[in-house]
């Protein structure tokens, strides 16, 4: 008996953190996000600009550059976490779920963390040995038209979609083990559902050549949206549930 009032503390503690990580994790997402408007990823034509254009406005903007995908790297850390918090949330419901969902999630940081340390660490180093023709320079030249951070089928964002595509199969997985006990969590499984599932078409028409590689950016940032909606549910609730009732 005293175990199993031990355990329950231990669980009730848990989840209390958990939702308090939860919370963090959310306010992080939202400040970066403004943070991101604020700051460039790219030159300003983005994915029309030349090869020669972006070389010059990387070697003028670089420390603007390097500080934008430095909140990027952050704000990917913060939705990892994020929806690390609402798989635990629903551990005792479906525990085989939650295991497939936070693999994913780690895999996903991953395919996410490869091409924005290159965009801190090895497009810099790129940029300078090709402006000053200095050792490396002529491959530098090779390689970075193959990390242009803006065309969808450049290497590094082949990356970026695959840890989005892994972060879709994550909401698929936990779209039906959030528990619907009130309103808050019945909007939190459709908003997963709805990103989940909408990245999954779009996914399909994409390679069936209904959409072409010109519509990617479009049709794929409509699947995002759910997730503005997602995260503001789960602020309230976590918000809510982070302290003991009557706390």
């Amino acid at each position: 008996m005293q175990s199993t009032t031990s355990n329950i503390t231990v669980d009730a503690s848990f989840d209390r953190s958990l939702n308090q990580f939860g919370f963090v994790t959310v306010i992080l997402c939202i400040l970066t996000g403004f943070s991101a408007a604020l700051l460039p990823l790219d030159a300003p034509a983005g994915a029309n600009a030349t090869d020669t254009e972006r070389l010059a406005w990387l070697a003028e903007n670089m420390g603007s550059f390097v500080a934008g995908w430095v909140n990027q790297i952050i704000a990917m850390l913060s939705l990892s976490g994020f929806f690390l918090a609402i798989a635990l949330r629903a551990r005792h419901v479906a525990p085989l779920r939650v295991i497939l969902a936070v693999g994913a999630v780690a895999m996903a940081t991953m395919a996410f963390a490869i091409p924005k340390f290159m965009a801190i660490w090895t497009i810099p180093m790129l940029t300078e040995a090709s402006v000053t023709g200095g050792s490396g320079s002529e491959m530098a030249e090779t390689l970075l038209p193959l990390l242009n951070v803006s065309i969808p089928f450049s290497l590094y964002t082949s990356f970026d979609y695959l840890g989005f595509w892994l972060y879709a199969l994550f909401a698929v997985l936990m779209m039906g083990a959030v528990d619907r006990i009130d309103k808050l969590s019945t909007i939190t499984a459709a908003s997963l559902g709805l990103f989940g599932l909408g990245f999954h078409v779009a996914l399909m028409l994409l390679l069936t050549g209904v959409i072409g590689a010109a519509d990617i950016e479009m049709v794929f940032g409509i699947t995002f949206i759910p997730l503005l909606f997602l995260l503001l549910v789960m602020l309230a609730i976590f918000r809510r549930d982070r302290t003991p009732l009557g706390g």
